[in-house]
């Protein structure tokens, strides 16, 4: 699946470090991250395969330190259900091996990620919207989860808009990332798009997005968490548009 040269060791563990450090420092955009820099580097199909295995373990931690599981999942319930079917019928986009529209998709997932985090006002869910708005944000997140790999898009400003508390977010973040992660692996296997050398790889890179995420951790006290997120936004959003402007010229 990789190009030729095979990808080195070091290339990956530096970037899953770096993503590390974004998800230490802000509490997220790990799987962004990563998917921003090796989709410029090899194609978005083995990238995401990298990303299963950090993503899911990273997540799983995030989600299991917040406050009570039982009653986000409740409430998150029927978005997550729609995230795995939008997730496994957009993978058949990925694994297709498409590999210049899914590098241009990825590109404008990423500019349409960090434009509106950058420059949109916070917006407020009502309450009596859920019920019909959750299901359809989660089959568009699985769309776009399964077509590019990322995660964020429209969940991450839905999840923002609901009104919910600092940790209850970062759950429900947890939450809808490590869903998307199990639907994304399933729809990538489903289309015998997965492989065993991938995914050792893949496990190769938890142990630098784990030391990523500590020194992220360590930094959040020494760097404004607002001014750092907004120059990895303005980074991704560069990222993103060279990504999909390369596929067009």
């Amino acid at each position: 699946m990789f190009e030729e040269p095979p990808f080195p060791f070091a290339a990956i563990a530096a970037t899953f470090f770096a993503a590390g450090i974004v998800k230490g420092v802000t509490g997220m955009g790990l799987p962004t991250m990563a998917m921003g820099i090796l989709g410029a580097l090899i194609s978005p199909l083995a990238a995401a395969s990298l990303l299963l295995v950090p993503s899911f373990v990273t997540n799983v931690w995030q989600l299991l330190a917040g406050p009570g599981f039982s009653p986000l999942l409740r409430r998150l319930g029927p978005m997550m259900l729609a995230v795995v079917a939008g997730t496994l019928a957009g993978s058949s986009w990925l694994a297709g091996g498409d590999a210049r529209f899914t590098t241009a998709a990825l590109g404008c997932a990423l500019v349409v990620y960090a434009g509106y985090t950058l420059l949109a006002r916070q917006l407020r869910i009502p309450a009596r919207w859920e019920r019909w708005l959750s299901p359809a944000v989660g089959a568009a997140t699985g769309l776009v989860a399964g077509g590019t790999g990322v995660f964020v898009i429209p969940a991450v400003p839905y999840l923002q808009a609901l009104g919910l508390e600092k940790d209850e977010l970062i759950q429900a973040l947890g939450l809808s990332f490590t869903v998307s992660t199990i639907a994304l692996a399933a729809g990538l296997g489903a289309h015998g798009s997965l492989r065993l050398d991938n995914l050792a790889l893949s496990a190769f890179a938890v142990l630098p997005a784990l030391g990523g995420m500590w020194a992220g951790q360590v930094l959040r006290g020494r760097i404004g968490p607002v001014a750092f997120r907004r120059g990895f936004l303005a980074c991704l959003l560069a990222l993103g548009a060279e990504m999909a402007l390369r596929q067009v010229f």
